[in-house]
């Protein structure tokens, strides 16, 4: 049995991911372009799931957060004023016979990987996508796509400040796009140009920060936890000064054990008061913090968790692919693949299979399903598929990782009752079709 993230051929995720409908080439009949990544049907399931679970953990349970929707395009002298303009940069080195480029930070030696040639001398490469804003290029102004969300939470701190009334500590959330023109790509979607962020703000008293630091740390890792991954997948790793970025006092990535080593999925930093800072001096705004107990005004530091959702949803699927034995209707066995997603991320939550496509049959099947779907209970995906045999949809359902799947056979129309499969147990229980709904809610909610 595969069940170790650092056994998995990312080939079979790659491949599972197209034929499944989780996540296609972006502009495949052209050829497709590099690093850019479509999500398919169950995709874009999935993807809702996860930050639904995200927000409803990080932001719905709390009394100390609130949520934010900035926009992509922003003033360009807020990106001077972050530094982006400036420091968000990669030294970039091109091979002199193949003129490939790669990061030279990502290089173990002074030598091109791929043909072994000459490499030019680094020079400093700007991330930032540029375009311009007006109808005419050449008198329109220059600006830039994010390259990530957190500037439009700072620039925006007055403003929730006053209209929610917030008190330290607080936080601001938001998920959106970012743009960032990486130099290195690969491992599938773990590196893109275009992503979707999870990202959090956390305002604090300075002298608070460290402590809340370890405590974000903390509630992260149980995120993923509660989602199912093992605790010894994934670490810890503290920056080390020459990597640590120009505004923080201390980041910390959560990694986890990848098919190819460790990987970043979650960065947590330690901002300080630096953003809210440049953002004042260069608008001439205060951006700061009345405090009632001290009875001056603050600025407060800033505590970080940031995620990528690409990343996230990649991490789950690598860590939930499973390949078993498992017997079939001939007395055989043969390899089982499921994926044992946590069902609050499973992209289906409840298949309705009916044994065959027969003229009495048909219309019961399709009647449960109804119920199933139109209850309004599940939340999330219902599927009904009766195409090939009972066997086939069984797998397929496994594949991409249903946890319940409804068998609607030739005893429904005499006992009113459904078959219930588990996923991974693949264990069938009878019920019945009026108690159907409370128990796939009640199986549903106790796997949560």
């Amino acid at each position: 049995m595969v069940d170790s993230a650092a056994q998995v051929d990312l080939e079979k995720i790659v491949s599972l991911c197209k034929r499944r409908g989780f996540v296609f080439q972006s502009s495949e009949i052209y050829g497709g372009l590099s690093s850019s990544w479509d999500f398919g049907p169950l995709g874009v399931e999935m993807v809702r799931n996860l930050k639904d679970s995200w927000w409803r953990t990080m932001v719905w349970s709390r009394n100390d957060m609130v949520g934010l929707d900035a926009a992509v395009l922003m003033h360009p002298d807020a990106w001077r004023a972050s530094g982006h303009v400036d420091s968000f940069s990669d030294p970039l080195v091109e091979c002199r016979d193949c003129h490939r480029r790669y990061r030279e930070d990502h290089l173990d030696g002074p030598r091109c990987p791929t043909c072994n040639g000459e490499l030019s001398e680094p020079r400093q490469f700007n991330m930032m996508f540029k375009t311009f804003m007006g109808p005419v290029e050449e008198q329109a102004s220059e600006v830039y796509l994010r390259p990530e969300t957190a500037q439009g939470i700072f620039v925006n701190f007055n403003n929730v400040v006053t209209a929610t009334r917030k008190r330290l500590p607080f936080g601001i959330a938001q998920i959106g796009k970012a743009f960032r023109n990486e130099i290195t790509t690969g491992n599938f979607i773990f590196r893109n140009r275009e992503f979707e962020m999870l990202e959090i703000e956390y305002f604090v008293k300075p002298g608070d920060d460290e402590k809340v630091h370890q405590q974000w740390m903390d509630d992260c890792i149980a995120w993923y936890t509660d989602l199912g991954i093992e605790r010894d997948r994934l670490r810890l790793r503290p920056h080390e000064d020459d990597e640590l970025s120009h505004y923080a006092k201390a980041t910390y990535d959560i990694e986890y054990r990848y098919p190819w080593g460790w990987g970043e999925i979650m960065g947590i930093a330690n901002r300080t008061d630096f953003d809210l800072k440049a953002h004042s001096d260069a608008s001439g705004q205060a951006l700061s913090y009345f405090d009632p107990e001290s009875n001056e005004h603050i600025v407060p530091y800033v505590i970080e968790p940031s995620a990528g959702i690409g990343r996230a949803v990649m991490t789950f699927l690598i860590d939930a692919y499973t390949e078993e034995e498992a017997p079939t209707a001939a007395g055989k066995t043969e390899t089982r693949v499921l994926l044992k997603l946590h069902p609050t991320l499973a992209p289906v939550k409840v298949a309705v299979l009916p044994l065959s496509r027969n003229e009495k049959l048909a219309p019961l099947a399709q009647r449960v399903f109804e119920t199933v779907q139109q209850s309004g209970r599940i939340n999330g995906y219902v599927q009904f598929d009766d195409t090939q045999s009972i066997g086939r949809r069984y797998r397929r359902q496994d594949e991409v990782g249903t946890p319940l799947c409804v068998t609607v056979d030739f005893d429904s129309l005499d006992d009113d009752a459904v078959t219930i499969r588990d996923r991974d147990t693949m264990d069938q229980d009878r019920v019945s079709i009026d108690s159907l709904v409370d128990e796939l809610t009640q199986r549903l909610e106790q796997a949560r």
